[in-house]
C-alpha cells in the first residue's frame, strides 16, 4: 500500500471532487461529522454507564471527541517519524493527522442506545424472529435471505456507522455525507460484510466482526479500490479487504481512551476506589520522581496521572506502529497496536479489571436489563408496523390511508419509510430507527407505546 493513494482526498460517489488548498478534505470531513444529527445524538448515548445524571461520566460524544484528540496526536507523531525517515512526503503528516482525527470522531456514530448491550439486544430480538416457526422466521424476518441474517442477529455498530455516513445522511443522496476515501478507509476497522466474516477461514484481525452491510458493499468496494486496499476472497468467493494502515491508529486511540477513562468513570461512580485507580495509572506512567504536591486532592492527582497515562500510551502506540510498519503496509499485521506495545501487560490488566469490576457493576447490569426490555418493546411494536406495510405491498401512502393507528405512530416519531421495498430494506429501516435513538428517547418511545402518560 502507498501513502499517496491511502490519503486519497477524493469523495465517495464524487471522485471528481478536487481538494481545496485552504480547506482540505479531512477538515471538511471533520466538520460534516461534527455538525451532523447522528453525531449530536451521541451526547445522550451510553459509553459504559447507562442513564447517569453525573456530569463527569462519559457519554459517546465526549468519548468520540477525546478519541479524536488522541488520534490526531498519534497521526502527527507517526507522520513526522515517517517524514524524517523519507517514507512520507513532507506535508502529508498533517493530512495523516487530520484523517485519523476525523475517522476517530466518527468511529462510534453507529452505536445504538445503551451501548454494547444495546447492540446485543437488537441482535437477540432478531434471533428470536428468525428462530420462530421452526427456523423459517416470522414477519419481515421470514423474508430475509439466510446469507443476510447475520447482519441482524449480530447487529454491529461499525456497519451501522458506515451505513449512516455513506447512505442515510445528507438527504440520502448518493454517497451520504460523501466523506473522503481516506477518512472512510481509516474508519473501517472491519473491512468486510457479515457474510464474508462468517465464511472466511482467515484469522485476520479485520475479520473479527463486520464493518458494512451487504446493501453498502458496493460503496465500500469503491472506497477500497480508490485507496488501493488489498482485496481477498473467502472460500465461497465473498470479498474482503486488508485494513487501511491508519485504521490501526484509530483503533489504538479508541483503546487508549476507553481503557484509561473507563477507570476514571469507575472511580466517579464508586465502582473502583480512587487509590486503586491511581495505582493502576501509575503502572502506565511509571513512578514519579517526586511526591505529589501535598495540597492536591486524590481526584486532582488521579486527573494528572490520567493525562500522563494517555501521553505514555500514545508514545507506546507510535513506537508499535513504527516497529511493525512493514507488516502494516503490506496488510499482514494481525494484532492491535496496544496489544504489541510496551504497555501491553498493563492494558491487559485494564481489560481484566473492566470485565471483573466495571462491566459487571450492579447498577450498570440492572440498567442494561432495563435497556434490553425497552429495545424489545420498541422493536415488537414497530415490527408490527412494517408487517402492515408489507401487507400494503410496501406502499407507504396506502398504509397511511388505510391504517389510522400506524399513521399516528409514524407521525409521532417521524418514522422514515423511504427506500423500504422488501423485507431486507424494512429490517434495516427498523434498525436505523431503533439504533439511532438516544437512551432517554428510547425510554420515552417505550412509555408512549405502552400507554404511559408523560409527566
Amino acid at each position: 500500500m502507498e501513502w499517496t493513494q491511502l490519503l486519497n482526498p477524493r469523495r465517495l460517489c464524487r471522485p471528481d471532487y478536487a481538494d481545496k488548498p485552504n480547506r482540505p478534505a479531512y477538515l471538511q470531513d471533520y466538520d460534516r461529522i461534527l455538525f451532523s444529527e447522528p453525531f449530536r445524538r451521541l451526547a445522550q448515548k451510553t459509553q459504559v454507564h447507562p442513564l447517569y445524571d453525573h456530569d463527569h461520566v462519559h457519554h459517546r460524544m465526549i468519548h468520540s471527541m477525546e478519541t479524536s484528540s488522541v488520534g490526531r496526536s498519534l497521526g502527527i507523531q507517526v507522520g513526522e517519524a515517517l517524514v524524517a525517515d523519507g517514507r512520507l512526503e513532507d506535508g502529508l503528516q498533517h493530512v495523516m493527522a487530520g484523517t485519523v482525527q476525523a475517522a476517530c470522531l466518527v468511529h462510534d456514530i453507529g452505536n445504538p442506545p445503551f451501548g454494547h448491550s444495546g447492540e446485543a439486544s437488537i441482535g437477540a430480538w432478531f434471533a428470536q424472529q428468525f428462530a420462530a416457526n421452526n427456523g423459517t422466521g416470522i414477519g419481515i424476518a421470514a423474508g430475509i435471505a439466510p446469507e443476510h441474517r447475520d447482519e441482524f442477529e449480530a447487529f454491529e455498530g461499525n456497519a451501522q456507522g458506515f451505513r449512516i455516513v455513506s447512505r442515510l445522511e445528507m438527504a440520502r443522496r448518493e454517497g451520504g455525507m460523501r466523506l473522503s476515501y481516506a477518512t472512510l478507509g481509516a474508519f473501517a476497522k472491519y473491512p468486510c460484510t457479515a457474510s464474508a466474516a462468517a465464511d472466511a477461514q482467515d484469522t485476520y484481525v479485520g475479520l473479527k466482526k463486520f464493518g458494512c452491510f451487504s446493501g453498502e458493499e458496493a460503496l465500500f468496494a469503491e472506497v477500497a479500490s480508490a485507496l488501493g486496499l488489498p482485496q481477498e476472497r473467502t472460500p465461497s468467493g465473498e470479498r474482503w479487504w486488508r485494513r487501511h494502515p491508519l485504521a490501526f491508529l484509530v483503533e489504538a486511540a479508541d483503546d487508549i481512551c476507553y481503557r484509561i477513562l473507563d477507570l476514571e468513570d469507575a472511580a466517579t461512580v464508586g465502582d473502583l476506589g480512587g487509590e486503586v485507580v491511581s495505582e493502576i495509572l501509575e503502572e502506565i506512567t511509571g513512578k514519579p520522581n517526586r511526591a505529589p504536591e501535598p495540597e492536591m486532592t486524590l481526584r486532582e492527582r488521579t486527573g494528572m496521572q490520567r493525562a500522563m497515562a494517555i501521553g505514555a500510551a500514545i508514545d507506546s502506540a507510535v513506537e508499535a506502529f513504527l516497529e511493525h510498519y512493514d507488516a502494516i503496509m503490506d496488510g499482514t499485521f494481525n494484532d492491535g497496536l496496544m496489544e504489541v506495545s510496551s504497555k501491553a501487560a498493563t492494558f491487559a490488566r485494564l481489560k481484566e479489571i473492566s470485565n471483573a469490576r466495571i462491566f459487571t457493576a450492579q447498577r450498570k447490569t440492572a440498567l442494561e436489563v432495563v435497556g434490553r426490555k425497552v429495545i424489545f418493546t420498541i422493536l415488537d411494536e414497530f415490527h408490527a408496523l412494517f408487517v402492515a406495510l408489507k401487507a400494503c405491498d410496501w406502499d407507504a401512502e396506502r398504509l397511511l390511508k388505510e391504517h389510522g393507528y400506524w399513521t399516528q405512530l409514524v407521525r409521532a416519531v417521524d418514522l422514515d419509510l423511504r427506500g423500504v421495498t422488501d423485507d431486507y430494506t424494512a429490517a434495516h429501516a427498523l434498525t436505523d430507527f431503533v439504533s439511532g435513538m438516544t437512551d432517554r428517547y428510547a425510554i420515552r418511545v417505550r412509555d408512549m407505546i405502552t400507554g404511559q402518560v408523560p409527566s
